[in-house]
């Protein structure tokens, strides 16, 4: 060995105090060197006269760095560090070694993974630098392992975190769809509570037109199946029914003697009061924000394609569709049931009519759809059943309007029947001694058989839907 004095004075401090280091080697004498040498340098320094003493200390308490020499009996420096790195392979190994034989310096090498060998004698501020430089590569890997760790544990903070975060984006999104659900229900509840609400307001305008009664529905009917020959999405035509449904609601305060009658046959000052009616309507609806679309309708379904209608002259395009679609099919209407005119006109009669008036009076596109919806078949007809009262079930929806014979509306088509209406309309039915039928469509699975209607309402399509024999109740 190479003793320097100076060696505490030209290798600076440890600076890896409270480092223990391990010393193993069977001769006292280079014991008492190597820890003179270490002493003053802040390490703890622990002493083994054998590869099983060391293996021992080992055991008993941890260690930082192990200092061995090769040549030791029983078990070689090479033996000795083996097992360390198989027993305790977080402390760093050193060899001491005087050996020429290369081999045993290889073993050692290759079995202990030593970090470095160190040959006798040894240079005393070499072997400091040595022992300081493994150390330092020891604290490095301590400390990698706990930013490893740390950035492990983070991962799966935020791993568990983003589950979290996860779980709870999850359960607000299936908040807010169920959320979402509850309003469309909702709103699809208050639009239909709001269409059966104007479709009983429209039957109390009816109420007073006798013979007529019934207008604004069937033509509500007819508008509905045009929609899609003229292209019309689900809100544009719920508007243009909503304005075939009221755009006579300008006309409530007409006296009786102008009821029914056609323009013609009206005196100058009810023609006057009539030209005003579509304005009135108009002004009826404003304070319904939900309606500033279908008063507009209510406004413009006299005026004329070439500009000679009321009440303010419109033409062509500046009247809405929904305008000119209500003008055709409202006049149409009137021709078969003789509003128009003294005398009604046949269906073929009607529409020959309005096909007159095309380009003046109506829109060609509109009275087109017009006939090829009248060239089809009702599908109310084809989807509708005829029953008696008796075999009325709970849950069978009213497939048309069920009317009193003055037109009023008792129960809105759409309606879903329950038992309290059901035994209503038979004590009604047994207590005046009518027969009574009604349109449905029947709940799945429920296969009463069919009524076949009397073939005197069939023969008469106006008067097919009528109830049989009841002056109190019909179908529109």
């Amino acid at each position: 060995m190479t003793s320097d004095p100076t060696a505490s004075t030209l290798v600076s401090r440890a600076p890896f105090e409270g480092a223990t280091l391990l010393l193993v080697d069977d001769e006292s004498g280079v014991l008492n060197a190597l820890r003179r040498l270490f002493r003053g340098q802040g390490y703890t320094v622990l002493l083994a006269s054998s590869g099983a003493e060391g293996l021992q200390v080992l055991a008993q308490q941890p260690v930082d760095l192990v200092l061995s020499d090769m040549r030791m009996p029983e078990m070689d420096g090479a033996q000795f560090l083996a097992e360390v790195r198989q027993r305790h392979p977080q402390a760093v190994r050193l060899l001491l070694t005087g050996y020429a034989d290369i081999g045993s310096t290889i073993a050692a090498i290759n079995q202990g993974e030593i970090h470095r060998y160190i040959a006798k004698p040894w240079n005393d501020p070499d072997l400091l630098l040595t022992v300081q430089e493994a150390l330092r590569r020891r604290q490095l890997e301590l400390e990698n392992q706990q930013l490893l760790a740390q950035v492990q544990a983070q991962n799966q903070a935020l791993a568990e975190l983003n589950q979290g975060l996860e779980q709870r984006v999850k359960a607000r999104t299936a908040e807010i769809e169920q959320i979402n659900d509850m309003l469309e229900k909702a709103y699809e509840e208050l639009n239909e509570n709001f269409m059966v609400a104007v479709t009983v307001f429209s039957g109390l305008l009816e109420m007073r037109e006798g013979a007529v009664a019934g207008h604004a529905r069937r033509v509500a009917a007819l508008v509905k199946r045009m929609g899609p020959h003229l292209g019309l999405d689900e809100r544009a035509l719920q508007e243009v029914y909503l304005g075939a449904l009221l755009h006579d609601i300008g006309s409530i305060g007409f006296p009786d003697r102008m009821l029914g009658k056609p323009l013609s046959l009206l005196v100058p000052e009810d023609q006057i009061r009539y030209r005003r009616h579509p304005k009135d309507g108009e002004a009826a609806l404003m304070p319904l924000a939900r309606l500033h679309g279908v008063g507009r309708i209510v406004r413009q379904h006299h005026e004329r394609m070439d500009g000679k209608g009321f009440p303010d002259g419109l033409e062509g395009e500046d009247i809405v569709l929904g305008a000119r679609i209500v003008a055709a099919v409202s006049d149409y209407d009137d021709l078969v049931h003789g509003a128009m005119s003294a005398q009604a006109h046949s269906r073929q009669q009607a529409l020959q009519t309005i096909r007159g008036g095309v380009g003046t009076h109506y829109d060609p596109r509109v009275v087109e759809a017009l006939e090829a919806v009248l060239a089809e078949p009702d599908p109310q007809e084809r989807e509708d059943e005829c029953i008696e009262a008796i075999q009325l079930r709970p849950g069978m929806v009213l497939a048309r309007d069920l009317l009193s014979a003055k037109g009023a509306l008792l129960l809105a088509a759409g309606y879903v029947f329950e038992e309290r209406v059901i035994r209503q309309i038979r004590e009604f039915v047994s207590s005046e001694g009518v027969r009574l039928t009604l349109h449905v469509r029947r709940v799945p699975g429920d296969a009463a058989p069919r009524l076949t209607p009397p073939r005197s309402a069939a023969a008469t399509p106006a008067t097919a839907t009528t109830a049989t024999a009841s002056p109190e109740l019909r179908h529109a």
